[in-house]
């Protein structure tokens, strides 16, 4: 895989509107469940830096709030992101360092499910398949060089 090889020289990108969550005191008392929404997997994941370019998902509109889907009691998220371009080759990338902020920021009663919104890839069933397979991720978060490029992406996601 080389990067340097843009798919998508000039995307679109689009005006960030930034919203601060006000902190409360049981947020840092560990006997009260925190709930998770999904305005707080959004946070987690927006400023994820996009493996092409210096943008986050947020300014490229790969994310957005209103597909993320979280059901708190049965422990479930879905997030759903919608790659630049319907042949991006770096849907499946994109989608692990989702999860992978995932898996390190959320509760570990959370199963995460990854998907490319229905109609806007033209693999999305084999990028889908790849990012909800165990076996598969933990392979990929094996390969050093991608754990490298997945660390950059997630640097600026703070």
């Amino acid at each position: 895989m080389n990067i340097t090889q843009k798919i998508n020289d000039a995307p679109q990108v689009y005006e960030v509107v930034t919203k601060a969550r006000g902190v409360q005191e049981a947020d840092f008392d560990d006997d009260v469940r925190d709930l998770v929404d999904p305005e707080e997997v959004y946070e987690l994941i927006r400023n994820i830096t996009d493996p092409e370019h210096p943008l986050t998902l947020e300014q490229l509109h790969v994310t957005n709030k209103e597909h993320i889907y979280v059901d708190d009691p049965s422990n479930r998220v879905l997030v759903e992101f919608t790659p630049t371009i319907p042949h991006c080759s770096m849907a499946a990338l994109i989608g692990l360092c989702i999860r992978v902020r995932l898996l390190r920021s959320l509760p570990e009663r959370f199963k995460v499910d990854i998907k490319v919104r229905e109609g806007t890839h033209q693999s999305e069933t084999h990028v889908n398949k790849q990012l909800n397979d165990k076996e598969r991720v933990a392979a990929a978060l094996e390969n050093t060089y991608l754990l490298d490029v997945i660390n950059q992406c997630l640097a600026t996601a703070v």
